[in-house]
């Protein structure tokens, strides 16, 4: 039975936790969890309330300037709609 040396085993100071709520997410990662591509994002921020809100990532305000997403956020609008599924079943 082969085992990990223990040197190259993670340590709790190499294991990351990562909090949805704190954690922040770009546009491939919104597209794999949600299913909805990059024009669909900009038509549902502009039009559905519920739809996670961006978070700058830079002072820039011009068109590109990059932004992120909560993940949190992100999975709870996406329960939404599976959850608006079930009532509409």
């Amino acid at each position: 039975m082969y085992t990990t040396p223990v040197h190259m085993q993670p340590s709790s100071a190499t294991i990351h936790q990562f909090d949805p709520a704190t954690t922040l997410i770009r546009i491939p990662e919104m597209e794999a969890i949600t299913g909805i591509k990059r024009a669909t994002f900009y038509k549902l921020l502009k039009h559905d309330p519920t739809f996670p809100r961006p978070v700058p990532l830079s002072n820039s305000s011009s068109r590109g300037a990059p932004i992120g997403f909560v993940l949190a956020e992100v999975y709870a609008w996406v329960q939404k709609r599976i959850d608006l599924r079930e009532v509409a079943a």
